[in-house]
């Protein structure tokens, strides 16, 4: 499993026009399910991406997280996170997992996010959809299994 973590500004997403999931100041989440991964892999990187200190304490270091600045979270199913572009000049996609698999473990990511007070909103699974940000920084950082 990866996930590319973005600090935001603002982020929405849109499907065939319409707004699914919109955040202010928050996480851009986006989710790469792998073929080996498993619940319990799922349930670490959620409470990863939760305490993942990305913000800005009163001395501006980086030691604050989602929950402690109240950010929001939009979080976005990307399967070409787990593309394998190790060779050639078209990237392989056999380490994703299956779609059904992979949207059960998608929404079990957003569930324990949810349970564990995260402001979650979302895009849809395996939809052709238009994510709008502004980064704030940039940070980005990329977290895996």
């Amino acid at each position: 499993m990866k996930v590319l973590l973005q600090r935001v500004s603002e982020a929405r997403v849109t499907v065939d026009g319409r707004v699914t999931g919109e955040i202010g100041a928050g996480l851009l989440v986006f989710v790469g399910i792998a073929r080996d991964d498993d619940e319990r892999v799922v349930e670490r990187l959620a409470e990863r991406v939760l305490g993942y200190r990305l913000f800005a304490d009163d001395q501006g270091r980086m030691n604050r997280n989602v929950m402690q600045v109240q950010g929001g979270l939009l979080v976005i199913s990307q399967f070409t996170l787990t593309a394998d572009t190790r060779r050639g000049l078209r990237p392989g996609f056999s380490d994703g997992a299956a779609p059904e698999r992979a949207e059960y473990l998608y929404e079990h990511f957003l569930t324990c996010l949810r349970e564990q007070g995260g402001e979650v909103a979302c895009g849809v699974f395996a939809a052709d959809m238009k994510v709008a940000l502004v980064n704030d920084g940039p940070v980005t950082f990329m977290l895996s299994s």
